[in-house]
Order: C-alpha cells, then structure tokens, then sequence
C-alpha cells in the first residue's frame, strides 16, 4: 500500500495514514457498479439544475472534497471538466493518483484538509461533498470553505448523515442515529481506541447528525440557494403513484418531514447566489 508523504500530517493537522482495512474497502467499493451509479445520477443531477439555471456547463473547474479514490473526480474528468481531488488520507489519495494516470486523465489530486482548501477565492464551479460533513469536528469551516471557492451562480453538493432516520451505515448499531447525543460519544470513543470494527476502522468516524432542514438554514445564510433530494427528483419517469407521493410532500411540508424520516442520509444539491441576490 502506498505510504504517506513525510510532511502530510503537518500540513493538514491530521493523521494521513489509515487502517490497511478501512483501505481495502475503499479500493474494492469504489469501483463497484452502485458507487458508479450514484456519482453518475449525482453528476447528472447537478448538471440538469445548472441547465434549469441557464448555467453553462461546459469546461467546469471541480473540486471533489472527500474525494477517497478519486472515482467521482474521473467521472468529471471524462467529460472533460478540470477536476481538483482533495482528501486527508493519503493512501487513497496515491490510489487516485494510479488509477488516473492509467485511464489518461490529468486530474490534480492533492492531501489536504476540507477546512482549509487549497483552492482561491471563486476559483470553482461544482463543489462536491460527498459522506464528508460528518467526519469533520469543524464542520462549519468545511461548508464556508466550499461556499468560498464557488464562483457566483458556482453548484454545491453534499451528502451526510440523517439524523431524522434511524437507518446509517456509519456505526454497526442498530438505530444508531437516535442514540442520545452522550451515548453516541462513548462509542466515537471506542470507535478510534479498542473497538475500531463499530465504525468499520475508519481514522475518522462520524461525529456529528444533521438534518436537511439544518443544513439547508446554515447554507442559505451563506448566499446558498438550496434544494433537497425530493426537490431535484424527475417525477415525469415515475409512474402515477410514487409521482402523486413525491408531489404530495413536496407540497405538504408535515409528509415532507415524514419522507425525510423514512430516507437515510442527507443529500443537498445547492447555488450560489449572486451577491445582489442575497
């Protein structure tokens, strides 16, 4: 396994390195059909609500925080956008330097932390954040540093926790994302000292549930227009029910918080504003 760089940790103010297990799993399933999958409709998405935007899409400059593996970054990167790959563990970031370079596509994968991204002020189009929000203690320097790089009328993703739904994959336990916040310390203490298989042996357990109400607040007041997964559905594929379900709780705000808790995970796709629009 590749090892980490001498001066990783320093600059980034973690630890680089992680469990060859936690490894493992990440090399297999980042190339599993479904991880395929999802960052395809994810790419897919964010480009659709850019075109509903009149947002140009062509030749977009994307910076992928979290980005593990590197498989979504390749994904952008085919299509022929400017990809920046960022993510603290090192390992994975040399296995997304490898497989890059055998597919034929220069994508800029770097160490780094997503609290202080190495990237300038409006210098990106698409800001993706995928399964990252939750793993980082300053979770609100993460999201400011993403609204930062975005350009004016730039595109934010980001996918996290639910805490409304009792089904995560974050801790082998069941209903964990209900545990009263003193319970859920304890076994993020467990997790990174004697029982690391609880959190699947990752350097960097969740630590923090949100909700897309939560988030959806703290963005918009960040110049963040934003959209939750019910909003950015294509109801004209779906048949008469699922499409008069979806309408429904789009509608009605009470089914559209009953729909929040029966979905795990939050996903959020978001704008940024024009200053003027603020």
């Amino acid at each position: 396994m590749p090892q980490d760089r001498p001066d990783a940790q320093s600059r980034t103010g973690f630890d680089t390195e992680s469990d060859p297990r936690f490894y493992a799993y990440y090399e297999r399933e980042s190339l599993s059909e479904a991880t395929l999958a999802r960052f395809r409709t994810i790419k897919g998405k964010l480009l659709a609500l850019a075109s509903r935007q009149g947002i140009a899409t062509q030749m977009l400059d994307v910076a992928d925080i979290g980005c593990g593996a590197g498989t979504q970054s390749r994904l952008w990167a085919e299509d022929g956008h400017r990809v920046h790959g960022l993510d603290v563990n090192a390992s994975l970031i040399e296995l997304a330097r490898r497989r890059a370079n055998e597919a034929g596509l220069a994508i800029a994968f770097d160490v780094g932390s997503a609290t202080a991204l190495p990237y300038e002020d409006g210098s990106m189009d698409v800001c993706l954040l995928p399964e990252l929000l939750e793993h980082v203690p300053d979770w609100e320097g993460c999201l400011n540093e993403a609204v930062r790089v975005l350009r004016p009328r730039g595109l934010l993703f980001l996918s996290t926790t639910n805490f409304l739904c009792p089904i995560q994959q974050e801790f082998n336990l069941p209903l964990y994302s209900w545990y009263p916040g003193f319970v859920k310390r304890r076994f993020e203490r467990l997790a990174v000292t004697s029982r690391p298989g609880l959190a699947n042996h990752a350097k960097y357990p969740a630590v923090h549930w949100f909700s897309p109400y939560q988030l959806a607040e703290y963005l918009s007041a960040r110049g963040v227009e934003c959209f939750d997964r019910f909003d950015m559905l294509d109801v004209s594929k779906f048949s008469v029910l699922p499409r008069f379900a979806v309408r429904a709780a789009r509608a009605a705000p009470p089914l559209r918080l009953l729909a929040h808790v029966l979905t795990e995970g939050t996903t959020i796709f978001g704008i940024k504003r024009l200053s003027r629009d603020r």
